[in-house]
């Protein structure tokens, strides 16, 4: 692995992440989670919360890009790339169903953050893979046949 592009794709992945979760919740989904306020922290004690919410996204982000770059990196493409973070972001969501079945959350917004949750997750995965490129191996090229 080499650590200067794993650095990159850690963060270019959290910014992804957080720039994706600010569209989903913060324009999208706002004026649903304004109807149904009396489930969420107020604006103050989220604001509050802030610090745990973004390590939250860079936890998530790192080990994304760790799995990423351990396991697929290598021999990926596209597709893989699409597919890696269709699957982890299926994973991740996983845990909205569990969330809606004890907590009186509206099913439409458990639907939504499961949808742009595996969008959010395939656009990791392209950005994963587009930053983090592991050089091609001498050892691991094709020979050259004669």
């Amino acid at each position: 692995m080499n650590p200067k592009r794993l650095a990159l794709a850690v963060l270019a992945v959290f910014i992804a992440v957080f720039a994706t979760d600010f569209f989903v919740h913060g324009v999208w989904l706002n004026g649903r989670y304004m109807e149904t306020a009396s489930l969420w922290r107020t604006e103050e004690e989220m604001a509050a919360h802030r610090v745990w919410l973004m390590g939250g996204q860079l936890l998530w982000s790192v080990i994304f890009v760790m799995l990423w770059a351990k396991g697929f990196a290598s021999s990926a493409c596209v597709r893989c790339a699409v597919m890696f973070g269709l699957f982890m972001a299926l994973f991740h969501q996983s845990n909205t169903l569990i969330q809606y079945a004890v907590q009186p959350m509206p099913s439409d917004i458990a639907i939504k953050w499961v949808g742009a949750g595996a969008v959010q997750g395939m656009i990791a995965g392209l950005v994963a893979f587009f930053v983090y490129k592991p050089k091609a191996c001498a050892s691991c090229a094709p020979a050259k046949s004669e």
